[in-house]
């Protein structure tokens, strides 16, 4: 099965490239831009072939793709005849829409993602509580458990009007009726039974003044709580945007100072992996592969919707020469009233590419030789 998640991962990541570039390379054609080149991957060219004016292929690491859209090239040669069609000739706010069009699409596939996951695995959700210890005496006297007869094993089925309360909703109720009796419906043996403890005020573990009985508990069982349609597309939004805000801040972290400096730490010593350390393509697999073996091949989908949401961000980072980098030019180009001279950025684009090069290298490596748990 980890085989079979890993597998299914691999396959996903290919179809996003795939839509990212066939996004560019629609919203291009819709302008009247030419493209001449949508490859998949990049070294040797195992297989392509032409489709119109546009040669299609796979080219053989399948790790990214492109699409070669006229003009964009300051390099390039471009025939007279084929101006009209390039780049730089379409309106800003063409050209925004085509550069726009790649990274939109990974946030539309982590909402799609989200919305099947809510609407067809669900969230797993603690239901129920089973009582594991029942303490003889609090604040030096009796407890409220062991005086209302409450036994471990019984499983709470009630507590007054809430059923099948999580140990947080059983901790909230009881302390906000400190000094009351409360009325546990407990399955004991086949049987119900009614008991009605009394909850003081005592310290929890970390160092809170909440209401007690006197009982260690864990969860009856883990359901899959879904959503039906409307709550499935909310839910789906609000993962996009929450994911979107935890990605902002993790982006910052990870390439800024600290990020990079914990990196090195990593590489060079002997330090622990700690589970907020980045994860390459090669430790999310694995977290794939571990999510299938554990039979949990549904939760696939919001792990896809949560690497998507991710990438998407990267790509619109204002850096040549991902596609904010694009965006950020055409910013400029519509600030000063005239182009900017492709030509000094291709620098700054190498730069940035080696910087990323090099960084996913070391995460790799990372996660090769301390995988994440």
């Amino acid at each position: 099965m980890a085989a079979l998640g890993i597998g299914a991962f691999i396959v996903a990541l290919i179809l996003v490239i795939v839509i990212h570039e066939a996004a560019h390379f629609a919203v291009a054609r819709a302008f009247g831009i030419k493209v001449t080149e949508f490859f998949v991957g990049f070294g040797p060219k195992p297989w392509s072939r032409m489709r119109g004016e546009t040669e299609v292929g796979v080219k053989a690491i399948v790790a990214c793709g492109y699409v070669k859209i006229a003009g964009m090239n300051p390099y390039e040669t471009i025939a007279p005849e084929d101006y009209p069609r390039t780049f730089g000739a379409k309106p800003i706010w063409q050209r925004a829409l085509v550069i726009l069009a790649g990274p939109a699409t990974h946030f539309v596939l982590a909402f799609v993602c989200f919305a099947l996951w809510l609407g067809f695995v669900g969230e797993a959700v603690a239901k129920g509580t089973v009582i594991d210890e029942v303490a003889p005496r609090l604040e030096g006297v009796e407890s409220p458990a062991a005086a209302a007869g409450l036994q471990p094993g019984d499983v709470v089925v009630a507590v007054d009007g809430i059923r099948d309360p999580s140990t947080d909703e059983l901790v909230r109720y009881t302390t906000a009726h400190v000094g009351e009796p409360i009325t546990f419906t407990i399955l004991r043996d086949g049987s119900t039974l009614r008991l009605e403890p009394v909850p003081v005020i005592s310290e929890g573990v970390d160092g809170e003044q909440i209401g007690r009985i006197g009982v260690l508990v864990r969860p009856e069982r883990i359901v899959r709580d879904t959503e039906g349609v409307f709550g499935s597309v909310t839910g789906a939004a609000d993962l996009v945007g929450d994911n979107l805000v935890g990605t902002v801040r993790g982006v910052g972290r990870i390439f800024g100072p600290e990020g990079i400096g914990r990196l090195a730490t990593l590489v060079f010593t002997d330090a622990p992996r700690q589970d907020e350390d980045p994860a390459s393509v090669v430790g999310v697999g694995r977290v794939a592969g571990s999510l299938a073996s554990r039979d949990q091949f549904g939760d696939l989908l919001l792990l896809f919707g949560v690497v998507n949401v991710f990438v998407g961000l990267l790509n619109l980072l204002p850096l040549p020469p991902f596609d904010g980098g694009h965006l950020t030019l055409l910013a400029i180009e519509k600030i000063r009233g005239r182009p900017v001279d492709m030509r000094r950025v291709i620098p700054v684009s190498a730069a940035v590419a080696a910087f990323f090069i090099i960084f996913t290298v070391a995460v790799v490596y990372v996660d090769l030789v301390k995988p994440p748990v």
